[in-house]
Order: C-alpha cells, then structure tokens, then sequence
C-alpha cells in the first residue's frame, strides 16, 4: 500500500494527504481524521516520512548522481545542497554510476534511512526501456520525487529542465545564417537532454536543407583526447565539416584541441559552440562559446518546488526554462 492508495480510499487529492502526514494545520480536522482512518485500516506507514501519523519530519533529503566529477553534476549538487540548508534541511548523497541496478539499489539505500524526498540530479536517470524507470515511479508512491533536466510524466514525480531543444535549434541556426554548411554535432550519450539537444540540432538543420547527414552526427567519448582524435580520424576520412556543436563543453574544448593539431583557423575555417557553459569554456584558448542552461536557477528551482511540494501546496509537474548562448571566440556570432 502506498500514498496513492491511501489517496483513492479516501476520496482525496496526493496533496492533501501529504499535508496530513506533514501536520500542515491548512487541513480541515474533518478530512485530517478521514485520511488517517483511511491509513489505519489499510496499515499504511510512510517509512520515509517516519511520521507514524504526526510524527515530525527527518528534515532530510536524498540526492542521487551518476558522476560527481561531472561539471554540470558537481555544481548541480552544490547548489541543491546550499538551498536545502537555506530551508533547513539536511542531505545525504549517492553518486551512482550508470548502471540501472546501482540506481536502484542506492534508491532503495536512501528510501531506507527514511528521507523526506529524493532529487535525481541529470537525465541520465531515464532509461530507454519504460518498465527500468518503474523504480522511480515506485518510489514516488512514498515520497515526492524531483527530477532535474529529465521528464516523467508520472503523480507525485516533479521535474526542472532546461529547454535543450530550443537552445541547440537556435546555436545551429545562427551557424548557419553565419554560412556554415556542414554542422559536426558531437555527444556523448542519448539520455533525455542529449535526445532534446540532437533533435534541436536535426531540426534547424531540416529546416535549412531538408535533410540531415547522420556522417554530421558523432557519439564520441567523454573526453577532451577522445572528441579531438575522433575529429581527427574523421577528418584523415574525408568527412568534411566547418563547424561543431558540442553536446558538452568538453566535448568542444576537444575540437579546439583537434584545430590547433590540424593548424585550421577558430573561427575562421571552425567555429564552435558547446553546451553547459562550464569552467572549461573560459579555461581554453580561444574561449568557447556555449549554451549557458543555468545550472543554479535550475537547483533553486527544484528545491522551491520540492519545498511547496512538502507543505501540500499544488504545483506543476513540469518547469522549464529557456537557454542562453553565451558568445566567445569560438564563433563570429
């Protein structure tokens, strides 16, 4: 039995029964008693919540990450955490891996040392195959759970992401008004945003030739030396290219290691755009330009929702905000 049960039963909203188990005092004493009737009779405890129908909170909540020497992932935790202090609340970290049963098992870990909500930090978390993200969604039968730069449309699941698609639709479009002709997109995975990235990318190139050259799109790996000698073989290979869009700033300090090998001129002969507006862009030479998608405002965001989310207040299942192209050296933006 889980909080939706308890919900159906009683002829309430998930809202309202999260008040109840958060002592919200914005509950008529009417429904307060219904809903606890409802729970008692179904034996329903909220281990995570530890409440035992009126108990405080643990004043803690889980965060998970695949990668905390990711850039993006690194800064998304620290932020995350400095704004659940600013509210009063503690919180324990899992980094991950990629693994689907390591996800699992330290969402299962944290569930156990009874948080108050869980935050899943990166898109990675959604799986291809539906039935692998079913952990998540059971998990949110008990808690809410906060899903940063991904999408699941799923109760009491609420999502903060980046407008990916728009952004890499409006950086390939400005390169090719600018006159590029053979746009190199380079990624590492197709998690949910490196999906929204390259159909982005498709689009504007669709919409400029009505097709698009899958030679043009390239998974590489996640390294500066990987993405600089696998331009490197493309190119000895005759593919022919006058700009990058880089789905990660590493990526495109990559390509600007492989121009500096091959004596072609930034932007003159390449440009090139990355994405994440990291550290890394302002530490190459020249410095790159890339898709600013704010990683803090995202943090804050989740956090501010997550808190009205624990005071039973109604809220959207999905937040997005837009992109910024911040210009540097790379390009003749």
């Amino acid at each position: 039995m889980n909080i939706y049960d308890v919900s159906e039963r009683a002829g309430v909203s998930i809202a309202t029964v999260s008040r109840v188990l958060n002592g919200n005092p914005n509950v008529r004493e009417k429904t307060r008693q219904k809903v606890l009737a409802v729970m008692e009779e179904i034996g329903y405890t909220p281990n995570v919540f530890a409440r035992g129908l009126g108990l405080n909170s643990m004043k803690t909540i889980g965060i998970m990450c695949a990668d905390s020497s990711d850039p993006f992932l690194a800064n998304a935790v620290y932020y995350l955490e400095r704004e659940l202090r600013k509210n009063g609340y503690d919180s324990f970290l899992c980094c991950t891996g990629y693994e689907l049963k390591n996800k699992q098992n330290y969402l299962s870990l944290l569930l156990s040392k009874r948080v108050d909500a869980i935050i899943l930090v990166g898109s990675g978390f959604l799986e291809f195959n539906r039935e692998d993200n079913a952990y998540i969604m059971k998990a949110s039968g008990e808690v809410p759970v906060m899903l940063m730069n991904g999408y699941l449309n799923k109760p009491n699941i609420y999502c903060t992401l980046c407008d990916d698609y728009q952004a890499t639709f409006d950086a390939a479009s400005l390169l090719l008004h600018q006159g590029s002709k053979n746009i190199l997109y380079l990624y590492t995975a197709k998690s949910y945003s490196g999906i929204q990235k390259l159909d982005g990318y498709k689009a504007a190139v669709t919409k400029r030739f009505q097709t698009v050259n899958e030679d043009l799109i390239q998974c590489c790996p996640g390294t500066i030396e990987g993405a600089r000698d696998l331009l490197l073989h493309l190119s000895e290979n005759g593919l022919k290219f006058d700009a990058v869009i880089a789905a990660e700033d590493i990526l495109g300090v990559g390509a600007i290691k492989y121009a500096r090998a091959g004596g072609i001129a930034i932007p003159r002969e390449l440009s090139i755009v990355g994405y994440n507006n990291s550290l890394l862009a302002n530490c190459c030479e020249p410095e790159l330009t890339s898709v600013d998608n704010h990683v803090e405002t995202l943090s804050i965001t989740t956090v501010n929702t997550l808190m009205r989310v624990l005071d039973g207040q109604k809220v959207p299942n999905k937040t997005t905000i837009s992109g910024d192209l911040i210009i540097r050296n790379t390009t003749n933006f």
